[in-house]
């Protein structure tokens, strides 16, 4: 990486600053200039909004899990720029994540399925695939890896993996609902966050479970014309670069893959890498070329202007696909 490419992200706000120095830069715990990034980040007022937000835990009943707005995409950004158990009101908020968690360790969300698909119609406390990896990688990633209620969350996850990846998976209050897929399908969405979730546990990187999954994701990119289980496509939005790590994008998906060295000299990977890197702006920034609107005041919400958290993202992707 360029050091005008660094001087250009440090030269930025504080949450920008912060992730630079720890994860592409290095710096310790204890580096001055790292600290003085933390201290700023958690008064940088767009993320205190977020946080105070967060504080009314679960938030409205699910409706759409792509939808940006859901709480559990918020503390899963709020965990991937750094956050913390021990900063304001995170440890305030994650108490609440976890008082709603079931005796399978699983946290549950307020729901509604109607009856013409399997539900009650009624709203109802529940965990779905596509949220219940995120709440916990939200709270393993803060500092929490470790708490009891999240070790067995996630080991209980990952034991509903398949030898095709992850299913479109619910808990017992659902009834019998799934997604619009074939039964023996893999969930794509499902498989990625449940990857993202068992990539902070060393001991699943050279699981069946982990490997299974890597191999279902690259499959469906190898196969992308005639593959389209659960209605997950790799076509020409899923190419398009995005932010931040929400849905089902090429970004998101190399980012996830990038953090496991199964994965990082499969073809379909440096394939997928290619395409990323086509795109990049002559002073090796990137551009956003989809948004989420709820974002749209971030410099990932626009795309007339190279964004400098996109840029972040993809030379992290670069500096862990260099790793032996």
């Amino acid at each position: 990486m360029e050091n005008i490419t660094i001087e250009w992200l440090l030269d930025s706000e504080p949450w920008i600053q912060y992730i630079t120095r720890k994860e592409l830069l290095e710096q310790g715990e204890d580096d001055k200039n790292l600290l003085k990034a933390h201290r700023e980040m958690i008064m940088y007022p767009a993320l205190i909004n977020i946080i105070d937000e967060l504080k009314n835990w679960p938030g409205t009943v699910i409706s759409s899990h792509k939808s940006p707005r859901q709480f559990f995409h918020k503390i899963s950004f709020l965990a991937e720029l750094g956050f913390n158990i021990k900063d304001t009101a995170i440890e305030e908020i994650a108490e609440k994540m976890l008082g709603h968690t079931g005796s399978d360790g699983i946290i549950r969300l307020p729901l509604n399925i109607g009856k013409a698909y399997g539900g009650t119609g009624e709203n109802t406390w529940g965990w779905a695939l596509c949220d219940a990896p995120t709440n916990l990688y939200a709270l393993a990633k803060m500092g929490l890896k470790e708490d009891i209620m999240v070790k067995s969350g996630t080991v209980k996850l990952a034991g509903l993996a398949r030898e095709n990846g992850w299913p479109c998976a619910v808990s017992e209050e659902l009834g019998s609902w799934r997604g619009p897929g074939k039964k023996d399908d893999p969930c794509p969405y499902a498989t990625l966050v449940m990857l993202k979730l068992l990539s902070l546990y060393d001991n699943y990187h050279n699981s069946s479970e982990v490997k299974s999954g890597i191999d279902c994701l690259c499959r469906l990119w190898c196969e992308s014309a005639v593959l389209h289980p659960y209605i997950f496509y790799m076509g020409n939005d899923f190419r398009k670069l995005k932010a931040p790590l929400i849905w089902y994008d090429i970004i998101h998906v190399l980012d996830v893959l990038s953090r496991f060295k199964y994965s990082r000299q499969k073809p379909e990977v440096m394939q997928m890498l290619d395409i990323v890197l086509s795109k990049k702006e002559s002073d090796g920034s990137f551009m956003p070329e989809s948004i989420y609107m709820e974002y749209k005041g971030w410099d990932f919400g626009q795309k007339k202007a190279p964004s400098k958290y996109l840029t972040f993202l993809v030379y992290r992707i670069l500096k862990r696909l260099a790793m032996n």
